[in-house]
């Protein structure tokens, strides 16, 4: 027992001096983490592209140039989609680089390890991507700031729409791990007069599906409801048009197709539907703005990886603003935030008490464009809605 209070007491004092930066300091420092090598990469590449094409918006190009009133450096790092190098490349960004702020994170797993010691740390979070329901209700934390989705939000809205749709019968196909379990509970949760009539749980990265696909035509439903991001996607749709499966079985999904995995996956993705936080037909001057600029430096279109990493650093710039470039206080930088709207490329939109979104989520389908080329529309907003994990949010913590 005296060992245990001696290691907490250790820990306490660690958060302290990490949390001890000076109130005069006239330099902001953010950390971006991301997953730049292996498995994950294509979605972490786009994060950082999307993050970047933000602060370029919102003026700063190179370290020392201002970001909401303030010279910033911004450091990168790794985690290789790897929770232990996640926590490593942090721990560097608190202790070497004394960051005031950490943003980007690709992946739930690696979040719900990070989180940890950038919140005790009395840092930011900002999430451009990752978004574990725990960080949503019992761990809610008001140093905590995302700005893409809670991992079920989009998968809700897929189940009001195979609801509205009258599907009689679906297969969930998720990876196994957190975000790929909270996608089922949030489908589950609101798809109604229907059945699921199998869940398919693969391994993360995986590349081939051939068992899997086996099972769901042994199963024989009506639709199939799947997440699968980044290449795992790209092989899946490959794998799907080859089995002859699109012929007779409906293929739904989230952050599976989009127009990063596009270009990739072809004509297979043809006649798929998806739900999905951004409707690229949307008719602002932001959004219009952000795909003209991202299509001139990228030569493609921008997918909806990028769109709330751009958020992220409009957002931060934002916050900043907000407390005139005071830096000694995050939790003032977070309430900012959250009170102020949220100029989204989505659109104006409102942060719930846990510091996630309130967003319209869309129906979107891949079809022929007049060249003949696949081509993602939007056909229908599905539903506004927050989360359903806020009302578990401590209520000392949401201040």
């Amino acid at each position: 027992m005296k060992r245990a209070v001696t290691l907490g007491g250790a820990i306490a004092a660690m958060a302290v001096t990490l949390a001890a930066i000076p109130s005069t300091a006239q330099e902001l420092r953010i950390g971006f983490l991301s997953t730049a090598t292996g498995g994950g990469a294509i979605v972490g590449r786009e994060l950082g592209r999307g993050w970047k094409l933000g602060l370029k918006h919102e003026g700063w190009t190179k370290d020392g140039d201002k970001l909401g009133g303030v010279p910033t450096r911004v450091f990168y790092a790794d985690d290789q989609l790897k929770p232990d190098v996640g926590v490593t490349q942090v721990r560097r960004f608190l202790e070497a680089n004394k960051v005031h702020i950490v943003s980007g994170v690709t992946w739930s797993n690696v979040m719900m390890a990070v989180q940890r010691p950038v919140l005790r740390a009395g840092r930011l979070l900002v999430s451009s991507n990752a978004g574990p329901t725990p960080l949503a209700g019992k761990l809610c934390n008001p140093l905590f700031v995302s700005t893409s989705f809670v991992n079920d939000q989009v998968a809700e809205a897929s189940g009001k729409l195979l609801t509205q749709e009258g599907v009689k019968t679906v297969v969930l196909m998720v990876p196994n791990y957190q975000a790929g379990k909270d996608v089922i509970a949030g489908f589950t949760r609101t798809y109604k007069n229907g059945k699921i009539v199998g869940r398919v749980l693969y391994k993360l990265g995986t590349a081939d599906f051939q068992s899997e696909l086996t099972r769901v035509r042994a199963l024989r439903p009506e639709a199939i409801f799947v997440f699968a991001p980044g290449g795992m996607g790209i092989a899946l749709l490959k794998q799907w048009k080859a089995s002859g499966l699109n012929k007779s079985i409906k293929f739904y999904s989230q952050w599976t197709v989009s127009h990063l995995t596009l270009p990739a996956i072809g004509k297979a993705a043809l006649g798929t539907f998806m739900a999905d936080h951004w409707n690229p037909d949307l008719d602002n001057a932001r959004n219009k703005r952000f795909i003209r600029d991202y299509l001139a430096q990228h030569k493609r279109h921008p997918s909806h990886f990028a769109v709330t990493a751009y958020d992220s650093a409009i957002t931060i710039a934002g916050g900043i603003r907000a407390v005139k470039g005071n830096l000694s206080d995050m939790r003032a930088v977070a309430r900012a935030i959250r009170k102020a709207p949220f100029r989204s490329l989505r659109g104006n939109l409102k942060f719930n008490a846990n510091g996630f979104p309130i967003q319209p989520f869309w129906k979107l389908s891949v079809v022929k464009s007049g060249s003949g080329k696949p081509l993602i529309k939007n056909l229908a907003q599905i539903a506004i809605q927050g989360d359903s994990h806020v009302r578990n949010c401590p209520k000392n913590m949401q201040q």
